[in-house]
C-alpha cells in the first residue's frame, strides 16, 4: 500500500514556477513507478509526467516538455514536479500517482493503482 499527499500548488503569474511535492508513505515507493497527472474543469485527466522507480528515467507529456520536470527522492519517499515557463492553460487539479510495485512506468491514469488528493495549481494570464 502507498499513501499520497500532494502540496506545492497555488495561485502564479503566468510565465511563473511552482514546485509540487508528493510525500508517499508504505514501504513499496522505492520499487514503484510514480507519474503527474492533471485535470482542468470539464476535461478529462491527463498525463503530465512519469518516472521509473531508481528515477533514471523519465517522460514528459509534449505539452510539458522543455518547462516541467519531474523527480523523486526513494531516500526521503518523495516525488517532485518544477513547473516553469507556467501558462493559463496548465490551469488544473494536480495529481500525484503511484504504479504497484515492480511494474514498467505508465503514461495513463488506468496504469495507476494509488492517487493522491490533489493540488490546485491556477495560472493567471
Amino acid at each position: 500500500q502507498v499513501q499520497l499527499v500532494e502540496s506545492g500548488g497555488g495561485l502564479v503569474q503566468a510565465g511563473g514556477s511552482l514546485r509540487l511535492s508528493c510525500a508517499a508513505s508504505g514501504h513499496t515507493f522505492s520499487r514503484s513507478a510514480m507519474g503527474w497527472f492533471r485535470q482542468a474543469p470539464g476535461k478529462e485527466r491527463e498525463f503530465v509526467a512519469s518516472i521509473i522507480a531508481s528515477g533514471l528515467s523519465t517522460y514528459h507529456a509534449d505539452s510539458v516538455k522543455g518547462r516541467f520536470t519531474i523527480s523523486r527522492d526513494n531516500a526521503k519517499n518523495m516525488m517532485f514536479l518544477q513547473m516553469n515557463s507556467l501558462k493559463p492553460e496548465d490551469t488544473a487539479l494536480y495529481y500525484c500517482a503511484a504504479r504497484a510495485a515492480n511494474l514498467r512506468v505508465g503514461m495513463t491514469q488506468y496504469d495507476y493503482t494509488y492517487w493522491g488528493q490533489g493540488t490546485q495549481v491556477t495560472v493567471s494570464s
